[in-house]
Protein backbone atom coordinates (compact mmCIF):
# COMPACT_ATOMS: atom_id res chain seq x y z
CA UNK A 1 0.00 0.00 0.00
CA UNK A 2 1.62 3.49 -1.05
CA UNK A 3 0.53 6.78 0.78
CA UNK A 4 1.36 9.58 -0.91
CA UNK A 5 1.71 13.00 1.30
CA UNK A 6 2.86 16.12 0.68
CA UNK A 7 5.46 17.20 3.05
CA UNK A 8 3.80 20.26 4.12
CA UNK A 9 1.11 18.45 5.39
CA UNK A 10 3.75 16.02 7.60
CA UNK A 11 5.62 18.80 8.45
CA UNK A 12 2.20 20.28 9.56
CA UNK A 13 1.35 17.74 11.58
CA UNK A 14 4.42 17.64 13.52
CA UNK A 15 4.49 20.90 14.54
CA UNK A 16 0.53 20.66 15.79
CA UNK A 17 1.90 18.00 17.49
CA UNK A 18 4.87 19.80 19.25
CA UNK A 19 2.84 22.79 20.00
CA UNK A 20 -0.39 20.41 21.35
CA UNK A 21 1.72 17.71 23.35
CA UNK A 22 5.14 19.07 23.80
CA UNK A 23 4.69 22.56 24.92
CA UNK A 24 6.58 24.26 22.62
CA UNK A 25 5.19 28.01 21.58
CA UNK A 26 3.86 28.65 18.66
CA UNK A 27 6.42 31.40 17.88
CA UNK A 28 8.86 29.13 17.93
CA UNK A 29 7.22 27.12 15.09
CA UNK A 30 6.66 30.08 12.84
CA UNK A 31 10.14 31.44 13.56
CA UNK A 32 11.58 28.24 12.12
CA UNK A 33 9.65 27.81 9.51
CA UNK A 34 10.74 31.67 8.24
CA UNK A 35 13.99 30.29 9.03
CA UNK A 36 13.40 27.43 6.36
CA UNK A 37 12.26 29.77 3.78
CA UNK A 38 15.35 32.21 4.10
CA UNK A 39 17.58 28.99 4.02
CA UNK A 40 16.06 27.68 0.85
CA UNK A 41 16.84 31.03 -0.62
CA UNK A 42 20.87 30.98 0.26
CA UNK A 43 23.79 28.96 -1.35
CA UNK A 44 23.26 26.39 0.71
CA UNK A 45 19.85 25.15 -1.08
CA UNK A 46 20.90 22.43 -3.57
CA UNK A 47 22.89 20.94 -0.41
CA UNK A 48 19.31 20.49 1.57
CA UNK A 49 17.52 19.46 -1.57
CA UNK A 50 20.34 16.52 -2.47
CA UNK A 51 20.23 15.52 1.40
CA UNK A 52 16.28 15.78 1.44
CA UNK A 53 16.12 13.26 -1.59
CA UNK A 54 19.03 11.08 -0.46
CA UNK A 55 16.99 10.45 2.69
CA UNK A 56 13.67 9.92 1.33
CA UNK A 57 15.58 7.43 -1.24
CA UNK A 58 16.99 5.65 1.96
CA UNK A 59 13.55 5.38 3.87
CA UNK A 60 11.74 4.48 0.55
CA UNK A 61 14.34 1.33 -0.20
CA UNK A 62 14.00 0.16 3.15
CA UNK A 63 10.73 -0.94 2.80
CA UNK A 64 10.96 -3.05 -0.28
Amino acid sequence: MTVSLPLVFVLGFFAWGAVKFLGVRTWIVVLIALFGFWLSHTFMAPAIESGTRSGVDVINSSHD
